[in-house]
């Protein structure tokens, strides 16, 4: 319970490993996860430690799996997540799980490079099967051609009609004519005719045409309309520089018949090796996919076994060796309620290794700052993690958390009060928490929604307390509810019934006056009386009422930090503290913010409806009590002139006290104080029997003498050297920040007060501009009508009340926990715990990949 309110005491303590059992001791550790090791050897760069080599075997392995998680992927085969936790391999079936690594990888490397092989060359006739079918099209031949003896060719009439070169003059020339033929991506036609036209003259014709069908390509693997290309060109010179530019632009060039009858023999011939490679292609993938089956299977436990034994080697490394290379030395912080445990996991660790000299543990003394360990569960880690991101608490400093679990609710829903918004989020932080065991829910990739998950707790118990506040505002989506009965009532004001009737229907507003007999009958048993929601001056009644509470909240929510204070005083034995700084800080805090409070609730108790209009003003009389006047006619209480001057008396003489105190008094100890003789700190030698007396009573006094005060881990100053200026001018910063403090953060707990107007005010507003239209309406189209409206109006209740109201007071909560609280007696300035557990090792696939 003590780690609740207070962090872990913690030690440094020493492992003496012996070296034939260090992995399996380190092992048994990570499992309970109950230390966290210090690097021994901060010098050493990371390829000169002991056990380099087992790191770069395990990353190797790690890669291995990568791919192996990678293929899986692709392959679409899922991956359940198991809740089998293997332990660390033995050192000697390491050998064999990345022997199994590596034949798996093989195996499947080879198998899928024969898989892509065996479908680019699937894919590659597949299109050249498209592209025989296609350029059929381009060329009709009647008979067989002889490109040396033809004097006319059908596919080129417009060569006999070139005025600069006909057939005659190519054929004077020796030129053969030639075809190339291919597919080319869609968006590169434009360019690729351009260049052909620019580079060969005009000795080349181009025919194309899209396919009808995507295929995919043989390189990226994705679904293009490739277009079929045909070029016919003069000359083989020109052939050459046409297949360059087919080249540059990446077409995919195939060979081009001659004659139909070898187009035939070319076409079916294709379709017997489509066939036969499709056959073969289905046989490959599902031999690969038994494999990838088979892998999946093991992979989950493949993964935690390399991560677990690269953190054990990690922490081996941290370690060092002594003079005989034959025992590892560790130093870790261990919580000192848990060293039974360590060394139950050494001697377990040494019992698995059958080692014949047992590994133990030695606590060791320690100057260094000790790490905070406070113990949490799942419904207070989400506070904890509120206050720790203001900072990670001082070892042994108290400990905000427990109290944050009912302040931080409590504020979010004085802003938030509605009972009706409470509901929604109650129902919705319940459904969460009923489904926390749906690893579904929480193991998503989603981070907005893991964040409302994750704190489905601190929800849930803002929910709760919004529903509680608006109960006493009495405000349900800006509606009130008359669950007992108003209190006021109208009847009486008449003398008759038929008065009341005109009197009613003649006049829009009717003033009540709780002073004649039988119109306020006494207050609403629980909230606000729901008549207020149709008071005109409803709004003057609730902004009184709303930022009187939050000044009260506000006032004991920080006396309440500076309360706590003292807790840290006496548990670091810091006495000087009590009476200098804590004292000084509740006086100056009670004698005038209290005494706000107070006049507050005597001004409530003190004056009734009959009296009312000789109230005075408060704010007047807080104001006259810094001027030192007042009005004697409007006294809220006997002797309040003379009350007044002395609280404002010693709140001034609380900050002298506050500013010179402390500093006076470290400087008299380590300088005035040693002219109290030998024996100083206070103490003299009265008899020559009492010198051991005396001496427990010095060392005493010096462990109250510590400075524990900032939290820091180091002494006031009698071990090491005191500067009367630094300590003089820290206190100074630190007595202007608090009383200035005071009054801007008293100011700052109006906020609550302000949001809970801004919201109720909101919710009206969507009330009455959406809903009320469709309610309004009382004919058939209005009934068909408030469907939809209602419908506007949940979509807007939940995204703009719930969602950007709801952050808006959480943000509001957190800045007054975290500055106007905290800031009373919580540093933060220490760093947490991290002990070495595998439990912190992501056994999810998708995050290791």
């Amino acid at each position: 319970m003590e780690s609740v309110f207070r962090s872990e005491e913690m030690c440094l303590a020493q492992l003496f490993l012996q070296a034939a059992s260090a992995y399996d001791c380190v092992s048994e550790l990570g499992e309970a996860g109950l230390v966290e090791f210090r690097d021994l050897n901060p010098s050493v760069t990371t390829f000169q430690r002991k056990f380099v080599t087992e790191m770069r075997r395990c990353e190797e392995m790690e890669k291995t799996l990568g791919y192996l998680l990678q293929e899986i992927k692709r392959a679409d085969i899922s991956l359940l997540d198991s809740e089998v936790n293997p332990v660390a391999p033995l050192p000697k079936h390491v050998l064999k799980i990345q022997e199994q690594l590596q034949q798996l990888e093989a195996e499947l490397r080879e198998v899928t490079k024969n898989k892509e092989t065996l479908k680019r060359n699937f894919l590659e006739l597949n299109e050249y099967n498209h592209m025989l079918r296609v350029t059929q099209d381009f060329v009709r031949r009647t008979s067989e051609l002889d490109l040396l003896s033809q004097a006319q060719y059908e596919e080129f009439p417009s060569l006999d009609k070139e005025p600069l070169m006909d057939y005659t003059n190519m054929q004077r020339l020796g030129a053969k004519l030639g075809f190339i033929a291919g597919v080319i991506h869609p968006w590169k036609v434009g360019p690729f005719e351009r260049m052909l036209w620019r580079v060969c003259k005009g000795y080349t014709i181009l025919t194309y045409e899209e396919l009808e069908i995507p295929l995919e390509d043989p390189d990226s693997g994705e679904n293009v309309k490739w277009v079929v290309f045909l070029v016919s060109y003069w000359g083989e010179q020109i052939g050459h520089k046409v297949k360059k530019i087919c080249d540059c632009y990446h077409c995919h060039v195939y060979p081009y018949p001659n004659t139909n009858q070898e187009r035939m023999d070319i076409v079916a011939g294709l379709n017997t090796r489509i066939q036969d490679l499709h056959t073969v292609l289905y046989r490959t993938e599902e031999y690969l996919q038994q494999v990838l089956l088979k892998a999946s299977e093991s992979i989950h436990t493949w993964l935690v076994q390399v991560k677990k034994m690269k953190a054990i080697y990690h922490i081996l490394n941290l370690c060092s060796f002594d003079v005989t290379n034959k025992c590892l030395i560790a130093e870790v912080w261990c919580p000192v309620a848990d060293l039974s445990k360590v060394r139950q996991a050494l001697e377990e660790g040494s019992r698995k290794s059958s080692a014949t000299v047992p590994s133990f543990v030695n606590r060791i003394p320690t100057t260094d700052t000790l790490p905070t360990l406070i113990r949490t569960n799942k419904f207070t880690s989400g506070f904890q993690n509120i206050v720790d991101a203001y900072g990670v608490g001082n070892y042994q400093e108290i400990n905000p958390g427990p109290y944050t679990v009912v302040t931080f609710p409590f504020l979010f829903a004085v802003m938030f009060g509605d009972c009706g918004h409470g509901l929604i989020m109650t129902v919705f932080a319940l459904w969460m928490v009923l489904s926390e065991n749906n690893h579904k829910l929480h193991r998503t990739r989603n981070e907005i929604w893991n964040m409302f998950f994750d704190g489905r707790y601190i929800i849930l118990m803002m929910g709760i307390f919004s529903l509680y506040t608006g109960l006493i505002y009495n405000d349900c989506f800006s509606k009130s509810l008359n669950i007992f009965g108003s209190g006021w009532s109208v009847k009486n004001m008449f003398v008759n019934e038929s008065r009341m009737v005109t009197e009613v229907r003649g006049n829009q507003f009717l003033s009540l006056d709780p002073n004649v007999s039988g119109v306020f009958k006494g207050p609403y048993p629980f909230g606000i009386d729901p008549v207020w929601n149709l008071a005109s001056n409803r709004l003057n009644f609730l902004n009184s009422f709303k930022m009187k509470m939050s000044v009260i909240l506000g006032i004991t929510h920080m006396t309440f930090g500076v309360i706590l204070g003292v807790f840290n005083h006496l548990h670091f034995k810091n006495i000087c503290s009590i009476y200098l700084v804590f004292i000084p800080e509740l006086v100056f805090m009670v004698s005038l913010f209290g005494y706000l409070m107070f006049m507050i609730i005597y001004k409530w108790l003190a004056y009734s409806a009959a009296n009312s209009n000789l109230a005075p003003s408060i704010l007047i009389h807080f104001i006259n009590m810094f001027v030192m006047q007042s009005n004697d006619n409007a006294l809220l209480y006997t002797g309040q002139k003379g009350f007044q001057m002395f609280l404002v008396v010693i709140a001034l003489l609380s900050v002298p006290i506050l500013l010179f105190g402390k500093p006076g008094y470290l400087y008299w100890r380590h300088h005035g104080g040693r002219s109290f003789g030998t024996y100083r700190k206070g103490y003299t030698l009265v008899r020559r029997g009492s010198e051991e007396e005396v001496s427990l009573l010095r060392a005493h006094e010096m462990e109250q003498g510590e400075n524990h005060s900032n939290h820091s881990g180091q002494p006031d100053g009698t071990d090491q050297e005191f500067n009367f200026g630094d300590v003089f001018m820290h206190q100074a910063i630190h007595t202007i920040e608090y009383c200035l403090g005071c009054v801007s953060n008293t100011a700052s707990y109006l906020r609550l007060w302000a949001l809970s107007l801004a919201h109720a005010q909101l919710s009206e507003v969507l009330w009455g501009m959406v809903l009320h239209l469709g309610l309004r309406m009382d004919n058939d189209f209005g009934s068909l009508l408030l469907f939809p409206v209602f419908g506007i109006f949940a979509v807007l209740t939940v995204a703009v009340l719930l969602v950007m109201e709801g952050l808006s007071a959480f943000l509001h909560a957190l800045r007054l926990h975290w500055v106007e609280f905290q800031n009373k007696f919580y540093m933060g300035n220490g760093y947490k715990f991290s002990p070495f557990s595998f439990k912190l090792l992501t056994r999810n696939c998708d995050d290791f990949a």
